[in-house]
């Protein structure tokens, strides 16, 4: 069956970052129109909304979660939650399509195994943003962060592991994957602001799914 929305078809490769990190060119291509249907089931139960900063700053980028436990921010900090705390409900399970496309572009990036248990969807119009950060939030601190971009293309910034450090400008495609872990975990990272323009699958926005591993191995 012919997709609803078809895109140029494109080979994927792997482009190398530095040691742990390494951009999937296209990886995630032949199945995004199944990711965005998800997205779209998962806001049905854990609606997009726009988190408070600690400071009390109201957050641009829109964003929801799946899976064991979400990412939240309020005036109390950030941190890990397996409560929706709009819903008082458990956050909506990782779908499947979700966890074996993780699972294979963190393999694909060296790192086998992998187990997310978050997975944060970032909704972008044009102008949001994402600044400079580290992650830092999990407990374990060597699997990968898998950064899976899909709609309209983005500047996705990548530094060092200062924030002083030169920055790369990379332009990410919708179905590109990027992948990064081990020694490049706590590289500084952002999105410059989103460009207008219209995508086939997503019309105005960018979606963009990260998948962590936020607890660490126990006995």
């Amino acid at each position: 069956m012919t997709p609803l929305f078809e895109e140029e078809p494109r080979q994927p490769f792997a482009e190398p970052l530095e040691e742990g990190a390494v951009i999937l060119r296209g990886f995630a291509l032949a199945r995004a129109e199944t990711l965005v249907r998800e997205i779209e089931r998962i806001a049905e139960a854990a609606p997009f909304r726009h988190l408070v900063t600690p400071g009390g700053y109201s957050m641009s980028v829109a964003m929801t979660n799946c899976g064991r436990v979400g990412w939240v921010s309020d005036r109390r900090g950030y941190r890990y939650d397996p409560i929706d705390p709009d819903s008082g409900r458990p956050w909506p399970p990782l779908p499947a399509a979700f966890l074996e496309l993780a699972q294979g572009a963190a393999a694909e990036g060296g790192f086998p195994g992998y187990d997310p248990d978050a997975c944060l969807i970032n909704r972008y119009a044009p102008g949001l943003k994402l600044g400079l950060h580290q992650d830092r939030d999990e407990e374990d601190q060597w699997s990968p962060i898998v950064s899976v971009s899909l709609g309209l293309p983005a500047l996705f910034l990548w530094g060092g592991k200062r924030r002083a450090d030169p920055l790369r400008r990379i332009r990410l495609e919708s179905g590109d994957v990027v992948v990064w872990g081990g020694p490049a975990r706590f590289i500084y990272h952002g999105v410059s602001p989103l460009k207008d323009g219209h995508h086939a699958l997503t019309g105005g926005v960018r979606f963009n799914l990260t998948f962590r591993k936020v607890f660490g191995a126990t006995e």
